[in-house]
């Protein structure tokens, strides 16, 4: 029988090896498509689709500062290291799988430390990131039992091959740079066509009347009247969603470029069942106090609101919660029956929208859910888009909209 190296039997292990390496490439190329994706969305309905809030959160992990690398997506990372060991497992030369192996276990304990800071960090799992790292630690296992190859001499070492690491890394570093550059023109992007398709897009919606009964808790106020302000918003929002909080800090931001034009009235919307009939478990336990603590005195919720948001992984613990209603003096809202009534009532106008999803009767499902200027945006948007349909609605008041496209084509 020939003993050259094409014609032994290829090993199990290096067979189940190559197929999971595989798995994992494809794994991290989805994961750099969501990451655009949830970045960078070219609908509102694209925007929404990953806004679900939940503990599965799709959007948590995308739009995470983690999720890139100066500019790099992480999972571009992730591609070159599983091309790399897949590579490795069809290719087993003694040099390549010490290399791989030694890539592989650095593979696996960056992936694990990525799903341990989405646990303790934003309080949501990534499926797409979890299954990369529990494949990145069976790839790691199956380099380090032993030789893909069978009957390689022994004693070539456990050390990597510094012209194998130093050929990944400049190739890594080439796709890098365009990875990089891509992102680049998305960003530039988005600030142009993409936002003009939004701004069709919002302009192009149903219109949908205001709540029956409006909360008194304004997080942006321009004007004494809610309806006086060129720019109004209706926030269904939940004091423990992580969007929410992002989509508080857009506000900051966006108030500063359109003064005196914006008006945010925060309607509780708690995700837990406690308070909440939509809710079918209780996806925030301890939103429903929150609601009642920064409800009772609407002078201070603004304050309220945003102490939470800055704290929101303390406000999860019921001991943080009595303290804060201690510190704004308003202890007695947990208690209190007319407020705990009067968040119920404003909860109840959820169901004042037509269905939004087969799941949930009612229109308002998740937080948080924008009605802007009585048209309904589910989810968050980038600044740049979310400044431009301010900007367009701006310009449709004062009538210095486009009104004719010209183009000649000679």
């Amino acid at each position: 029988m020939s003993s050259h190296p094409w014609t032994r039997p290829v090993p199990f292990l290096r067979i189940a090896t190559l197929v999971l390496a595989g798995a994992m490439a494809t794994i991290a190329a989805l994961t750099m498509r969501h990451f655009f994706d949830a970045r960078f969305p070219t609908s509102m309905a694209r925007a929404a689709a990953c806004q679900a809030d939940s503990f599965f959160s799709c959007g948590s992990s995308a739009t995470a500062s983690v999720a890139a690398l100066l500019l790099v997506p992480i999972g571009y990372f992730g591609l070159a290291l599983a091309t790399f060991l897949a590579l490795a497992a069809a290719f087993a030369t003694p040099a390549l799988e010490r290399t791989a192996r030694a890539l592989a276990f650095l593979n696996a304990i960056v992936a694990l430390a990525l799903v341990g800071y989405s646990l303790a960090v934003l309080r949501a799992l990534c499926l797409l990131c979890t299954s990369y790292a529990a494949l990145a630690v069976i790839v790691a296992i199956g380099f380090a039992r032993g030789r893909l190859r069978p009957r390689e001499p022994a004693g070539a070492g456990a050390r990597a091959s510094w012209a194998h690491l130093v050929a990944f890394g400049a190739i890594t570093a080439l796709g890098a740079t365009g990875a990089r550059a891509y992102h680049q023109a998305r960003l530039a992007a988005r600030s142009g066509d993409e936002a003009t398709r939004i701004v069709h897009q919002y302009f192009a919606l149903d219109s949908v009347r205001p709540p029956s009964t409006l909360a008194a808790t304004w997080t942006v106020r321009s004007t004494a009247r809610f309806e006086d302000a060129p720019i109004r918003i209706v926030e269904f929002g939940d004091l423990l969603c992580p969007d929410c909080r992002f989509f508080a800090g857009q506000m900051r931001r966006l108030e500063r470029e359109f003064p005196g034009r914006i008006n945010v009235v925060f309607q509780p919307f708690p995700l837990e069942a406690r308070c909440n009939a939509v809710v079918q478990k209780d996806k925030h336990p301890g939103a429903c106090e929150l609601a009642y603590i920064a409800s009772y005195r609407p002078e201070r919720f603004a304050a309220i609101h945003d102490e939470v948001f800055a704290h929101m992984d303390d406000a999860r613990r019921p001991a943080w919660r009595a303290a804060l209603a201690r510190r704004f003096g308003v202890e007695a809202a947990l208690g209190d029956s007319a407020t705990h009534a009067r968040v119920r009532e404003l909860i109840a106008t959820g169901a004042e929208y037509e269905k939004t999803s087969e799941t949930y009767a009612h229109g308002i499902r998740s937080t948080p859910t924008l009605l802007l200027n009585d048209r309904m945006v589910i989810g968050t948007l980038p600044d740049e888009q979310m400044r431009a349909i301010f900007q367009a609605i701006l310009d449709q008041r004062s009538g210095r909209g486009k009104r004719f496209i010209e183009h000649w084509v000679e």
